[in-house]
């Protein structure tokens, strides 16, 4: 079926929607983070069993995520958000009438699939109906809605653990989901033509599939300290990967196209992309935990270090974006990443010696600079990539985001607690790994810094 371009007179309204279900998503996820102690006592599990509450969802919206490339060019924007809405509905009832931990964990599989589908939705959609000069504010925009949900989520489901039950976050989403879906079904229309009927790639899903589900698992057995199975999970991984690369080299079936990766507008702002994501969800866990090892902190501290950063994150989007499409690329992308490094280099350097006044403000800077450069280098990274290829370029940008976010913990813990050295007492050990962790995201920054340069001059190419 051929769908008619039509224009769209408010797509902001559009965008926020679907952007407001990808924040329903987060927020979830998000909220059962601190649920963990009373799922534990609920349900009897080990936390080693709970977890995958939360990393069989990023898994599983990861693996979802890869299919976004296919569903545009299958499906309507309407038929994808509406599916979305149906899978976050349905896994708000079973999470929230679970009597098992099973069940539990099977919904929010479900539920993944919400954030799967409409997170690459929302870019696709802003890619069809946006104009390029102004593609930079719009994912701002759109990032900023997305990007309250981490800031509340926290203080939202421990409020509901609080005072009421875990089950909650659910019934009190679903009717909003409801709310979300008329909205939608009303509004979202098809912007772009359909390209007809595609065969689904299934083999290349499982194999790829298999292949992140071996890397998570991997690393989870790493940071148990589990270096056989480790090994060979890593290797099964790897394994899977090349016989992903070489299916993809002879099928004429649809998941995602590789010519992507010789895109050089692609390469150089994809792997920044995924180093600032590393960087973010692994430093959110390093922090909390570094001032109340080294400083002694509370708990309570230990999250309020990260607020100030936080919010500039959130609210700071729209301006981070309206610089790129006011100043070119060149402002927001080095100032970002000069921020993100000497935030990096100051924790390196002063480490104990800041308190924890110092880490907050290091970590303010890092956050300002870090978002700078984050949603700014995808949205450089599209309009510079052939239009092709821009949905599978969306469809990886958002799966890599997911799988280097679940990375970035587990490698910064294993690093943080990594010196033993005797002599020393705990809380030295634990800084002098941190300062391993801290070193490690600096050359991140010099190598990104190398890359944006690249990609900044591909527009000076184009221009000739």
């Amino acid at each position: 079926m051929q769908v008619p371009a039509v224009k769209q007179e408010n797509p902001m309204l559009v965008v926020a929607i679907v952007a407001l279900m990808s924040f329903m998503g987060v927020l979830t996820e998000t909220s059962m983070n601190v649920t963990f102690p009373a799922l534990m006592r609920e349900f009897n599990e080990p936390l080693g069993t709970v977890q995958w509450v939360t990393s069989g969802y990023l898994l599983m919206a990861a693996l979802v995520m890869l299919t976004s490339a296919y569903m545009k060019r299958r499906f309507t924007n309407r038929q994808l958000f509406i599916i979305a809405v149906i899978l976050f509905s349905l896994g708000d009832i079973i999470c929230g009438s679970a009597f098992n931990f099973w069940m539990l964990l099977i919904g929010r599989l479900i539920q993944a699939g919400c954030v799967g589908i409409c997170t690459p939705l929302m870019v696709n959609i802003i890619l069809d109906v946006v104009s390029p000069i102004k593609l930079g504010t719009y994912i701002g925009l759109a990032n900023l809605i997305i990007l309250v949900a981490p800031a509340l989520g926290p203080t939202f489901g421990g409020a509901v653990v609080a005072f009421a039950s875990w089950r909650v976050i659910f019934w009190a989403t679903l009717p909003l989901a409801l709310i979300l879906l008329a909205m939608g079904a009303k509004r979202i229309r098809q912007y772009a033509p359909i390209k007809g009927k595609y065969v689904f790639d299934w083999t290349r899903f499982l194999v790829l599939g298999l292949a992140l589900v071996c890397l998570i698992m991997g690393l989870n057995d790493l940071g148990q300290h589990s270096y056989i199975t480790f090994a060979i999970l890593l290797s099964m991984s790897i394994v899977l990967t090349g016989f992903f690369v070489k299916l993809s080299k002879t099928t004429s079936k649809a998941l995602f196209s590789l010519s992507v990766f010789k895109e050089k507008a692609f390469l150089f702002s994809f792997l920044p992309y995924i180093m600032l994501q590393f960087s973010n969800v692994g430093i959110n866990f390093l922090l909390p935990n570094y001032v109340q090892e080294v400083f002694q902190a509370t708990s309570l501290v230990g999250g309020l270090i990260l607020l100030p950063g936080s919010i500039l994150n959130c609210f700071g989007q729209p301006i981070y974006g309206w610089m790129l499409d006011h100043f070119d690329g060149k402002i927001p992308l080095y100032i970002g990443d000069i921020l993100f490094t000497l935030s990096l280099v100051g924790l390196t350097i002063g480490g104990p010696q800041l308190g924890v006044w110092g880490i907050t403000f290091a970590y303010l800077v890092f956050a300002v600079g870090r978002s700078m450069a984050f949603g700014n280098s995808v949205a450089y990274g599209l309009e510079h990539i052939n239009k092709e290829f821009r949905s599978d370029a969306n469809a990886l940008y958002n799966t890599g985001q997911q799988v280097t976010g679940a990375i970035g913990t587990t490698a910064l813990a294993l690093i943080m607690d990594s010196v033993n050295r005797t002599g020393y007492t705990h809380a030295q050990n634990i800084s002098a790994g941190s300062t391993l962790a801290f070193i490690l995201l600096v050359v991140f920054g010099i190598i990104i810094f190398y890359l944006f340069h690249h990609l900044l001059n591909l527009k000076v190419e184009v221009d000739k």
